[in-house]
């Protein structure tokens, strides 16, 4: 059975935590416990980059998540332009690893561009949940 939740967030800070919890909750909703830590990583660095870099003021993004029994999908979509370039900051860097950790803590990553704004999405695969054994 494919499962799917989808939220919009308003271009805030507080939205950044708004958007883990949604994902946490959602995760526990599905019975989903494996690589929880992974996929709050991932949507709190996907999150932030939409705020600080995709989201046109007065605009919001959006988080989406997908469970196909295999493969759980984490997407962040923002209205913006530009598409975001994955850094390998060198050790004394203060900024620009988001990306380059979401890369390396997901099973797969991409980048979709839409005639306005982008999506960026990683996805994991994960055990299955007590959910989907008990259906």
């Amino acid at each position: 059975m494919d499962l799917s939740q989808q939220r919009q967030f308003p271009r805030s800070r507080r939205s950044i935590g708004a958007a883990r919890a949604f994902t946490i909750d959602v995760l526990t909703e599905w019975g989903i416990a494996d690589r929880r830590d992974d996929m709050r990583l991932c949507v709190s660095e996907l999150a932030t980059n939409a705020l600080l870099h995709g989201v046109p003021p007065g605009r919001e993004f959006s988080v989406g998540l997908f469970h196909d029994g295999a493969t759980l999908r984490l997407e962040v979509r923002d209205s913006g332009d530009g598409i975001p370039k994955t850094l390998d900051p060198d050790a004394d860097a203060t900024t620009g690893r988001g990306l380059h950790l979401v890369r390396e803590v997901a099973d797969d990553f991409g980048i979709d561009a839409h005639v306005v704004g982008k999506t960026v999405w990683t996805s994991f695969e994960i055990a299955h949940s007590p959910l989907e054994r008990a259906r």
